[in-house]
This record gives structure tokens, sequence and C-alpha cells, in this order.
């Protein structure tokens, strides 16, 4: 074989391994996962409430669909604001805020960033925010039928509910544990009693927080003071501190809002 021939040998072989390279299929980045981020109230993300509940979802969805999961607390009101903008500048494809404490921010934060998406929890907007997803429920229907049922269970004819703040979130649980009662009343020719809350003047027992305890059982103490035996706590995970004063006293009976309060009876007993 002669040179010249060898050189055109190398020729095609350089050039086939150029082709081949050309054709090799490129190396792709691995896909951006979905990433969804929730911010608490002040309650926290471990509150045995919705926040809670909330940040179970976001795990299960974690687990189901393989996306990835985030939240930031609110220490304080001020935090609202600060950690929704946070997860802005992440750019996060989703962010859950948690409670109808975080509504104005979370629509002012809405308005201003459109390509972003948002779907708060327990809270709703009218008119509807195109890139926010509200949830809301007919809760006063589900309290109505605690109130019926606390009315028929009662020992003492007095039952008793108060709230963490007095904002509408709170007081529709109970005002349709009011109307439960008297429900009961009306059918039955009954005459139990509501502590901690006035149908009428929309006056009663809050303790101006969603954390504190030490206000929950103070406040419930109160209402057994007041013979109510049978009482429901709408202020998240201030109703442990209504379980705290149930195990003191060793009385009465507690009907829990926003999650499965028996789980955490155990606790208590």
């Amino acid at each position: 074989m002669n040179k010249k021939l060898y050189i055109v040998l190398a020729i095609v072989l350089m050039a086939t391994m150029v082709l081949s390279a050309c054709q090799a299929p490129a190396t792709q980045a691995p896909a951006k996962k979905f990433k969804a981020c929730q911010v608490t109230d002040t309650g926290g993300v471990d509150d045995k409430s919705f926040n809670a509940t909330a940040w179970k979802g976001m795990q299960d969805a974690k687990t189901t669909y393989a996306i990835d999961v985030k939240y930031l607390e609110s220490k304080q009101q001020t935090d609202y604001e600060k950690n929704i903008n946070a997860f802005i500048e992440e750019k996060c494809d989703i962010i859950v805020p948690v409670g109808s404490l975080l509504g104005d921010a979370t629509k002012a934060a809405a308005e201003k960033n459109k390509d972003m998406k948002f779907a708060i929890i327990d809270f709703g907007y009218e008119p509807i925010i195109p890139n926010v997803r509200g949830s809301g429920f007919v809760i006063n229907d589900a309290t109505f039928l605690a109130g019926y049922l606390a009315a028929a269970m009662t020992k003492t004819g007095k039952v008793g509910t108060y709230g963490g703040m007095q904002i509408p979130p709170v007081t529709i649980f109970m005002d349709g544990f009011v109307l439960g009662v008297q429900k009961y009343n009306e059918v039955k020719g009954k005459k139990v009693e509501v502590k901690g809350w006035d149908i009428k003047t929309q006056k009663g027992l809050f303790t101006g927080d969603f954390s504190n305890l030490d206000n929950g059982k103070k406040v419930t103490e109160t209402l057994l003071d007041e013979g109510a035996d049978i009482i429901m706590p709408v202020a998240g995970p201030v109703g442990q501190g209504t379980l705290a004063a149930l195990k003191g006293r060793k009385t009465g009976l507690m009907i829990g809002v926003d999650n499965d309060w028996s789980v955490f009876y155990t606790d208590y007993k």
C-alpha cells in the first residue's frame, strides 16, 4: 500500500470520527423539579392545626409526585410579606400561604408578580385574582352539627366556645356552634346555654393569638368555672391549652377544629 493510500485512509477515518461525534446526542441537563413553597402563619409548621396539615399535604405531594417542597415560618405578622417575597426571589413554582391573616400580603404579592402562582389556605378573594387559588369551606355547617351534638351530650346544660382572634374565619365557626345549640333547644324543648360567644352582639371570649397555650388554658378554666362541660376552641394550637385544662380538672370534653384532635388526646390522659 503506497503513501498516498495511507493518507486517503487517514482522512476518511478522521472524517468518520468527526461525523460520529456530531451525530451523538448532546448531554441534556436534568429537568428542573417543580418547587412548592409554604409560608406559615405565626402558629408555625408544627401547630397541630392547619399549618401542620398543609405541610403534611406538601410532604405527601413530594412523595407522590417527586417535587421539591420547602417552608418558611412566620414568627410575627411582619414576616408574612418578607417570607412571600423570599420565595418569589427563589422562583418557586407555587407559593402556599397558610391562613386568612396572610390574605393582604398574598394579594399584594400576586398583583405585583402576575407570573407567579399562589394557593392560599382558608381564604378567598372577590373578585378573583387570576394567579391565586383560594380555598374556603362552609364551615358553619359542620360546627352547627357540633353544636347540636354538644347540646345533646352536655351534663351541665352549658357548653362553651372561644376564639383565637375575632376575625370572620374564626367567628363563623362560633356562629355555627351556637346555631346548632339553638336548634337542639328548639327541637328538644331544652335550654342548653352557650358560654363564650353571643351570636347577637358578636361578643365573646378570645385569647388574642393563635400560639399562646397558656391563654387557651386560662380561657378554658373560665368556661369550666361558668359550668361548661363541652368546649370548642377555635384557636389553632391554642386548643392544646384546653386539653391541658381538662386534664387538670379531670372533667369536660373538647371539640377540636382544623384537625383530628383525638390523635393528640393521648398526651393529656
